[in-house]
């Protein structure tokens, strides 16, 4: 190995002191039995002093008799604490990440930094994930291939971060104009079936486990929905992920990009708001799942100044909460099924859970909104048999919270003392 990738390992590697601690080398059998006072497991039910046998990455056991912990298991009392599985955040931009330096607008950061300054940096926002309890995350919309390089370099230990499923570059329509001479396209960009079917297999090609699809307008402080992807590129892009077996995400913030996700396939619709009643049902009748992302609104009015917005975005985006509100509780109250998406990005990591809140505003008991971030995050991932719960078999990935998560929401969102991923160690503020 070259000295610099000796230096770039030991750093990526390192503890932080901020609460987050060492991360264990992959493979490690070592035993854990791990007490909690109460425990939820997403499962449809609350145990009281819990005991959670975990072997390397995964769970043994869970069980209420000591007499099961085996000789010489390491044991962690988390006993005044209540346990849940490791939260899902199924919408985020790691690698979108920026610090607040004084006097220079966050976009402009991010355009002067090279993509391995970037994912450098990005190891701040992921260390900040895990502080807020997510353990896993799907991140949606990356340049470059960052998010495949950062995603491998967490799976490698070399990085300490939440589990990643990735997309590479999202879809999108031609959005510059013409330029005399030699233009290779951009990443993602995709006009037409043909185009879009291209696209969607250089991002599997690429090692992308999702894919993501723009359908409509609307990012940062611009609310505006105008579909942009026809029902046929759509359908085409469903079909083509599904036949590799990939998931796809597809973006609308306006109701007609929506209604034409849904009746594509989607997996998931992201941000969607002023949907018609019928897409709603559609939702329901194909188990779409539904990630308003409604949070990521109030992070760009409290910090638009300081990421370089226009003027005016405060007006247009405290317009567009309450219907983007009053959307996720249409859609609640129909039946859809949701997913937790913060739609991270800048400073946002760390803020990831804050989308709970809106949920129970949304209709929601704290248990449902919890949910939200578990077992149907899980499920829209695939790895309902590994993610989302606390059971024998599943990922040993597990979060201490201080007071009862499942009569106020606030509790996951201000209080994570401890967390657990894939059997290591990553966070603990208990002292």
């Amino acid at each position: 190995m070259k000295p610099m990738r000796i230096l770039l390992a030991a750093v990526l590697g390192a503890s932080y002191v901020g609460g987050i601690c060492a991360q264990e080398k992959p493979g490690a059998k070592t035993v854990k039995a791990v007490r909690f006072g109460k425990l939820w497991d997403a499962q449809g039910k609350l145990w009281t002093n819990a005991i959670v046998i975990v072997e390397g990455d995964r769970i043994q056991n869970v069980t209420t008799d000591a007499s099961a912990i085996p000789a010489g298991a390491e044991s962690i009392d988390l006993s005044k604490y209540t346990g849940l599985p490791g939260l899902i955040d199924v919408h985020t931009h790691m690698t979108i990440y920026t610090d607040e330096t004084p006097g220079e607008p966050m976009l402009k950061q991010l355009t002067s930094n090279p993509p391995a300054v970037e994912v450098f940096l990005a190891r701040k926002g992921a260390m900040r994930t895990l502080e807020a309890g997510v353990t896993t995350v799907r991140d949606l919309g990356a340049d470059q291939y960052m998010d495949i390089a950062m995603r491998d370099l967490i799976n490698r230990g070399e990085m300490i971060g939440p589990r990643m499923f990735v997309c590479g570059y999202g879809l999108y329509i031609t959005n510059t104009p013409y330029k005399q001479g030699l233009n290779p396209p951009a990443g993602g960009i995709a006009d037409g079936v043909p185009e879009v079917l291209k696209v969607v297999r250089q991002q599997i090609a690429a090692g992308a486990d999702v894919i993501k699809m723009y359908g409509s307008t609307g990012t940062d402080d611009d609310v505006t929905g105008f579909e942009t992807y026809t029902y046929e590129e759509m359908k085409a892009a469903v079909e083509m992920a599904h036949q590799f077996g990939k998931k796809i995400a597809i973006h609308s913030y306006g109701p007609k990009g929506a209604r034409d996700a849904v009746r594509a396939g989607t997996d998931s619709l992201e941000h969607a708001t002023d949907m018609e009643d019928a897409t709603i049902q559609e939702m329901v009748k194909r188990g779409t799942l539904y990630v308003p992302t409604i949070d990521h609104n109030r992070y760009y009015i409290e910090n638009g100044d300081k990421i370089g917005y226009a003027p005016g975005y405060k007006e247009k985006l405290q317009a567009f909460i309450p219907r983007n509100l009053e959307t996720a509780r249409k859609a609640f109250k129909a039946g859809v099924k949701f997913a937790m998406g913060s739609d991270a990005i800048y400073t946002m990591f760390g803020q990831n859970t804050r989308e709970l809140g809106w949920f129970v505003k949304a209709g929601m008991t704290p248990e449902q909104a919890l949910r939200t971030a578990t077992s149907n995050a899980a499920e829209l991932l695939g790895k309902e048999k590994e993610l989302g719960a606390v059971a024998a078999g599943y990922f040993a990935d597990l979060v201490a919270v201080e007071g009862d998560p499942l009569t106020d929401v606030n509790v996951v969102l201000n209080r994570v003392k401890w967390v657990m991923k894939g059997g290591a160690v990553m966070v603990d503020k208990r002292n």
